[in-house]
């Protein structure tokens, strides 16, 4: 059984930076691929990015890629989107996800189906 807690969105301005994280319980963090999704106002949840269980690769959608890194500390049971040079297109709830037989790669390909969701955190960019 996992639960996760995201913390860090918030009011921002366009260029700005801005890094979430996502507090997990449970002993078996490492088992667990770890994504983070969004969901935009008026649109359907997407993926963001996606750290393997060892945190050796990671994955980002095209429209992140660049600006926006995905790290884990398994040690801390944590897992972090540092997002930098924000745009007002990046405005979104922002979900933390885990799963024990989901492959980080395959996350990119998928909008849900994760086996835990934290509840979100809310990030809002202005221009």
């Amino acid at each position: 059984q996992v639960q996760l807690v995201e913390s860090g969105g918030g009011l921002v301005q366009a260029g700005d930076s801005l890094r979430l994280s996502c507090a997990a319980s449970g002993r078996t963090f490492s088992t667990y691929a770890m994504g983070w999704f969004r969901q935009a106002p008026g649109k359907e949840r997407e993926f963001v990015a996606a750290i393997s269980r060892t945190g050796i690769s990671t994955y980002y959608a095209d429209s992140v890629k660049g600006r926006f890194t995905i790290s884990r500390d398994n040690a801390k049971n944590t897992v972090y989107l540092q997002m930098n040079s924000l745009k007002p297109e990046d405005t979104a709830v922002y979900y933390c996800a885990a799963d024990s037989l989901t492959t980080a790669r395959a996350m990119g390909g998928m909008s849900g189906g994760m086996d835990y969701w934290g509840k979100g955190t809310l990030v809002t960019v202005s221009s």
